[in-house]
């Protein structure tokens, strides 16, 4: 019984929550005033070189993002020339739950309102805000490879691995703009299975002749396609355009 009632009160507050879901996607893919992205660094390991790394962030680091949004959006003849801006929070000091990659569908929409209910405790950005971006920063030096990122159009939320480097820093931002991008309703172009961007919509140019090799990647594509097996990531967003297919998804093209 006890079960029956916890599964009925999930499912009321994931209607409640759709509902303002549904109403929030909308006013944020009307483009017409900029939407407010905040980066709220945390650190994923404990470690001290990662702790002076975030201390010395400012939100220069993250221009890329803004200027991306910018300049696609004036190719499609978006008529807001500011997209996006993008703010720097203070320091998150608590983890927060972990994704359930293997788990079911119960167990994901239970990780995602402990995930909006995390993101509301430790937000202590002042100003409004339309998107949060929680970045957990690694030492490079100790983690070589990372897990996966998120973006979650539900809370438009985003909770991103990076590392703490600044030569890597244009690599996060592609990370970071992907998963952003994903909040407004942009879908992945790659195959699960490989992880190489699928033809011709996760192509920055699949009228390319020869096709290959790519010299640009198709933002929600994740990889320069550079044969028709295998990728290479972009060394920052000077190498990454959105396509005609993610802009339709996030409301630039009718």
């Amino acid at each position: 019984m006890f079960k029956k009632i916890r599964i009925t009160i999930l499912l009321v507050i994931l209607v409640i929550v759709a509902g303002n879901a549904w109403l929030t996607a909308l006013r944020t893919t009307d483009w017409d005033v900029f939407l407010s992205v905040v980066v709220y660094p945390v650190n994923g390991d404990g470690n001290e070189k990662t702790s002076s790394y975030i201390a010395s962030l400012d939100q220069e680091v993250f221009k890329p993002v803004a200027d991306i949004m910018a300049s696609e959006g004036k190719r499609y003849q978006l008529e807001l020339s500011e997209p996006v801006h993008v703010d720097l929070a203070p320091e998150v000091t608590q983890l927060p739950p972990s994704a359930p990659f293997q788990g079911g569908v119960f167990a994901v929409m239970l990780w995602s309102l402990k995930m909006r209910w995390w993101a509301w405790r430790v937000d202590t950005y002042e100003d409004p805000t339309d998107i949060r971006i929680f970045v957990l920063y690694y030492d490079p030096a100790v983690y070589k490879e990372l897990g996966h990122s998120l973006g979650l159009k539900e809370g438009l939320l985003c909770l991103v691995k990076a590392y703490a480097d600044y030569s890597l820093a244009p690599r996060n931002n592609v990370i970071i703009a992907h998963e952003m991008l994903h909040t407004l309703g942009a879908t992945d172009k790659y195959e699960a299975r490989t992880e190489q961007p699928y033809f011709p919509a996760g192509y920055a140019e699949p009228d390319l002749d020869p096709l290959y090799p790519q010299e640009r990647a198709e933002i929600m594509g994740g990889l320069i396609p550079v044969s028709a097996d295998r990728g290479r990531m972009p060394a920052g967003l000077d190498y990454a355009v959105i396509g005609p297919v993610t802009a339709e998804e996030i409301g630039w093209i009718d």
